[in-house]
């Protein structure tokens, strides 16, 4: 599988995850606990196989660097407002709000990445590279989901 399926893939499986959340309502706490905490878990192993594989071979070319340097950052943001909702009660009414910026944020990255930077991921990388990119990132979310089942 090439780096962009199995990205796609993930998005695909959070975009599913954020639309359950968002048809929650204050009443409904432990789904939105749990649903909360899979949309989590998905992002940690999915931010990582982007941040340390994806983006550093995006950074090595001239063409691919700003947008690279730029989901950094989009990462960031989605961190800092999920760490947020942390600290919120899932029946408080500003939990639903944080959420919505949450997914909004999350929804843009998707886009970007999916329409920006797979366009010229592929003007820089062959279909070679883009099959060896993604075994190391398949191998990487492995390993990081196998220790996510073992610390749980």
């Amino acid at each position: 599988m090439d780096a962009m399926t199995l990205l796609r893939e993930d998005h695909r499986k959070v975009k599913k995850l954020l639309a359950k959340i968002e048809s929650t309502t204050e009443r409904g706490v432990k789904t939105r606990q749990d649903l909360f905490t899979k949309v989590k878990q998905e992002l940690v192993v999915h931010e990582a196989i982007e941040e340390e594989i994806f983006y550093p071979a995006l950074k090595q070319h001239p063409k691919t660097q700003e947008i690279a340097m730029e989901a950094y950052e989009e990462h960031h943001v989605v961190d800092t407002v999920m760490a947020e909702i942390e600290g919120v009660a899932y029946d408080d009414e500003t939990w639903g709000a944080k959420f919505k910026v949450m997914k909004e944020n999350l929804e843009h990255h998707i886009e970007e990445e999916e329409g920006e930077m797979f366009k010229q991921a592929k003007q820089v990388f062959d279909e070679d590279e883009l099959a060896q990119l993604g075994e190391y990132m398949e191998a990487r979310k492995e390993e990081l989901m196998r220790q996510q089942s073992s610390a749980a």
